[in-house]
């Protein structure tokens, strides 16, 4: 059983930035570690993730350019560093840990997904 714990939201002005972290209670591997969000009433939506093996890194349009995913191993700890915030991105990020192999996939389902934090809630003002 792994355990993840989000911080690092709050509130933000439009055009401002946020560093999510991801800690994970231990070391595991995870062919896939990603953030999701969700926003009052919507969908919970994919956002980011980092997979394994070559570290490779995936985005949703809506952040591309702007967001940017990584990973310190030696820590256990994921990163969502937010740049150029805008009020559409406000929601409730989760992290996320995936340790099954899905051949093919991008690890861009939630259902891909095995492991979940809690969330942390990003408000970002206009």
């Amino acid at each position: 059983q792994v355990q993840l714990e989000e911080s690092g939201g709050g509130l933000v002005q439009a055009g401002g930035s946020l560093r999510l972290s991801c800690a994970a209670s231990r070391r595991t591997f995870s062919y896939a570690m990603g953030w999701f969000r969700q926003a009052p009433g919507k969908e919970r939506q994919f956002v980011a993730n980092i997979r394994w093996p070559g570290g490779s890194t995936y985005y949703a349009d809506s952040v591309k350019g702007r967001f940017t995913i990584s990973r310190d191993n030696a820590k256990n700890t994921m990163y969502l560093q937010m740049n150029s915030l805008k009020p559409e991105d406000t929601a409730v990020y989760y992290c996320a840990a995936g340790v099954r192999y899905l051949s093919g996939s991008y690890y861009s389902d939630g259902n891909d997904y095995d492991y979940w934090g809690q969330g942390t809630q990003v408000t970002v003002s206009s």
